[in-house]
């Protein structure tokens, strides 16, 4: 659906009800009538009417609200695609985090927000701007929406749209805001023109998202980072097998298809490592920022296709023209494009090695390395790259299961939801009964698809699928009816076997090759929700 409305009881404060739309890719047209392609840009004005104690915003430039008719009025002054046009109303509060930022919330979470991201995000910002020129689009505002939203951030102008639930893992959230952040340049002000080229956006976004981290974070925690997300891609490659015709950049989009069902990592993280190569190509970055700034400047509220960029690139650097690198043997432009696989080139992540060669001392699967890390002095990715490649081991031998949940369990207990969906699954995969607990404490707790759906799946592969039906009639209520029914279709076919995989945001929803971060109802075993969990 595009409109979702959710009873008080499927929000935080459970006080009142709450509505939020989700444009992307195609659902903006059971909105309101619209020419629902990227390649269209409108400006669009709205007036709504809402009852007394509900705040509604929406992702225009200008908004007023005319207290005695209880009408909210929007202008959106430039020019954007349907997809962007986007609508929240509910119990939301604001506080000002920064000279042009401010976060929404219910009241109950409004103090977490502005501790997590006062005065952050106008570093962002500011970082942002070094690199690309101008933020165009006035104010950069968050709203945190009920665990309900089906991916985990989305890109409206203006307001970026963000799950609550990504509250709890700092590091997560940092990477999340950011990428919609360098939307605002790459995707929102130039636009992919069409949805067979999505990583137009996505691709450029995640390098932009990428620098502004290098900038402000430094070199070693984005090759963290990365080296989190190109696991998870090498992961849905084995999955997939190297000729899935999804693993091209420039996918073919059949009729009655939905363009959200060809989000997938390649979209990002392939995509990332072509504009990656790009830049490479330049010798400095920075000499790519600039061309990124130049292009910007040329194609801002238009949409784009590839070519567009690649032609761009070769007149903003005539020497590389001169050399040929489109063409160069093996690495041709139209292979990037075009070819099934992984990527042709990845990019050095030595930088990082200190953060992500902790453990490699010892095999995974063996007794020493489950105990000799610890884990409370490492970040976040360190841990969830750790988990993860426990969780392609999995099963590992009970000797070694037992000796991790000697080691970690208690330490993990307190760490966020992340980290701690991992380590579940480890549990779940393993057959691990002394931790089943926290499985079903876990579950009995969340209500948002990227914690509940990964476990489901896994529950239903083994030999816990009574388990999970338990758990399901108890928590059933507390779920939104879209979710509650996509569980309802895990449990009742069951899923094959699944080789060991794991995780967007969104994020971008669940089905195989869709992303967290935008959305499909359906579900398929193959890729767990969090091998997408890259926002929109």
């Amino acid at each position: 659906p595009q409109i979702w409305w959710l009873d008080p009881e499927l929000t935080y404060g459970n006080a009142k009800p709450f509505v939020f739309t989700q444009g992307h890719s195609v659902c903006n047209r059971s909105f309101f009538p619209c020419f629902d392609t990227p390649a269209v840009k409108c400006t669009y004005s709205a007036a709504v009417k809402a009852p007394e104690g509900i705040q509604v915003l929406m992702s225009a430039t200008q908004s007023t609200y005319l207290e005695e008719e209880g009408v909210y009025q929007f202008y959106m002054e430039y020019p954007v695609p349907a997809y962007l046009v986007a609508l929240v109303a509910g119990d939301l509060i604001h506080a000002d985090i920064g000279p042009r930022s401010r976060v929404w919330a219910e009241p109950c979470l409004l103090p977490t927000a502005i501790s997590k991201l006062s005065g952050i995000v106008e570093r962002w910002l500011t970082a942002a701007e070094s690199l690309y020129g101008p933020y165009i689009w006035g104010r950069y505002d968050i709203v945190f929406l009920p665990p309900s939203f089906p991916i985990v951030a989305m890109e409206n102008p203006c307001l970026t749209f963000i799950i609550s639930s990504i509250l709890e893992s700092d590091e997560f959230l940092i990477i999340d805001v950011i990428h919609e952040v360098a939307h605002s340049w790459f995707g929102n002000a130039v636009t992919n023109a069409t949805w067979e080229e999505m990583w137009l956006s996505e691709g450029l976004a995640t390098y932009a998202q990428r620098r502004i981290t290098t900038e402000t974070y430094g070199a070693a925690f984005t090759c963290l980072e990365t080296a989190f997300r190109l696991d998870a891609l090498h992961r849905q490659m084995k999955l997939l097998g190297e000729d899935n015709p999804v693993s091209k950049l420039q996918v073919k989009l059949e009729p009655g298809v939905n363009p959200s069902n060809l989000m997938n990592l390649f979209t990002y993280e392939k995509g990332y490592c072509f504009v990656y190569y790009l830049s490479q190509l330049c010798g400095d970055p920075r000499h790519f920022d600039s061309f990124l700034r130049a292009y910007i400047e040329k194609y801002k509220f238009t949409s784009v296709v590839a070519q567009d960029l690649l032609d761009s690139f070769l007149n903003f650097f005539p020497e590389l023209k001169e050399q040929c690198v489109e063409s160069k043997a093996g690495l041709e432009f139209e292979r990037w494009l075009n070819a099934t696989g992984p990527p042709l080139a990845e990019p050095d992540l030595s930088q990082g090695s200190t953060l992500f060669k902790l453990w490699t001392t010892e095999p995974l699967d063996s007794v020493a390395a489950a105990s000799s890390a610890d884990l409370t002095k490492w970040r976040t990715f360190q841990t969830v790259l750790f988990l993860d490649r426990l969780l392609d081991g999995s099963p590992l031998p009970h000797e070694v299961i037992k000796k991790l949940s000697e080691c970690y369990s208690s330490q993990l207990d307190s760490m966020n939801a992340e980290i701690r969906i991992r380590w579940l699954q480890i549990v779940v995969r393993n057959d691990y009964y002394p931790d089943l607990y926290k499985v079903r404490r876990f579950l009995e707790n969340q209500m948002s698809r990227m914690y509940t759906i990964p476990l489901y799946e896994d529950l239903c592969t083994g030999t816990l699928k009574s388990f999970a039906l338990e758990i399901f009639y108890q928590t059933q209520n507390q779920l939104h009816p879209n979710l509650r029914k996509t569980i309802q279709q895990i449990l009742s076919q069951g899923l094959n076997p699944l080789p060991a995989i794991d995780t967007t945001a969104v994020t971008t929803d669940t089905p195989a090759m869709v992303l967290e971060d935008k959305v499909s109802e359906a579900t398929n075993g193959a890729i767990s929700l969090r091998d997408v969990n890259v926002s929109a």
